[in-house]
């Protein structure tokens, strides 16, 4: 599943961080967005230039990213 074709990736772009087709949106602030409670809708009314597709292919990017290693958490006591 490495086939992201709504992810782009350049170091001209947000300092190369993984942006949304090429435009300063990146990844991370999108999953940021998500992870903070925003929907999905209020995140496409603050950024009408996106589609709801460059939202779900950003957090399965992220997804797939968090599977590389693993890291270990401390446990809450």
């Amino acid at each position: 599943m490495t086939d992201f074709a709504r992810i782009s990736q350049d170091p001209a772009v947000m300092g190369g961080k993984p942006c949304i087709r090429g435009q300063r949106v990146t990844v991370g602030m999108i999953v940021g967005q998500i992870g903070g409670g925003r929907s999905i809708e209020a995140l496409l009314a603050d950024y009408p230039y996106l589609e709801r597709e460059d939202v779900l292919e950003a957090l399965r990017y992220a997804a797939w990213r968090a599977e590389e290693r693993e890291i270990d958490l401390q446990r809450a006591s």
